[in-house]
């Protein structure tokens, strides 16, 4: 594991260089805000990406990010890690749209007392997977040479079945998210 580690490194190391002399590969750093539609209000979330420019005009992103939401007044509370992936326009650089897919590794917690109105039993908590959609649009300030400030808006789609709470119905998942970030061309 750790002569992996150093290997990975050191190839880290040696390809870096040559991938910030051509501007075509970056990590980010990054913080927001969303506001899931049947969440129970504005929630900070934060993550990390890497991106690659496969021209001038159109990149890729790989990203995880982390968030915790409650439903139905704290009854109902989800901790998720959406891995994604996003495809990047830059029509204008250094302006982009975002569209991509994500998989949403999700724990549920439910916050529900044996004996609670309506006759609910205790769902157990659960761990699940499923995937999600996003569109947006961004932009890449300079900063540095080697630094530049990311904001996105994206509006995520992404639909939750908590059954025994909601009836069967389940909740909306969508959400506006606004992030701003520090992107180390690498």
């Amino acid at each position: 594991m750790a002569v992996r580690s150093i290997l990975g490194l050191v190839l880290v190391f040696l390809i870096l260089p040559l991938a910030h002399a051509q501007g075509v590969f970056g990590f980010e750093v990054l913080g927001g805000l969303y506001r899931t539609q049947d969440a129970d209000g504005l929630k900070p979330m934060g993550g990390a990406a890497l991106r690659f420019k496969l021209s001038p005009f159109v990149g890729i992103e790989a990203s995880v990010n982390y968030r915790e939401e409650s439903y139905s007044s704290g009854s109902i509370a989800v901790k998720s890690w959406p891995v994604m992936v996003t495809g990047l326009l830059y029509p204008v650089p250094p302006l982009y749209l975002a569209v991509g897919a994500g998989w949403y590794n999700t724990s549920v917690h439910y916050n529900v007392s044996p004996g609670s109105p309506g006759g609910l039993a205790v769902p157990a908590n659960e761990t699940r997977q499923q995937p999600g959609w996003h569109i947006g649009a961004g932009v890449e300030l300079p900063v540095f040479s080697f630094v530049e400030l990311v904001g996105d808006v994206r509006y995520v789609i992404l639909d939750h079945r908590f059954e025994p709470l909601s009836g069967g119905n389940g909740v909306s998942g969508n959400s506006p998210v606004v992030t701003a970030g520090l992107l180390f061309g690498l």
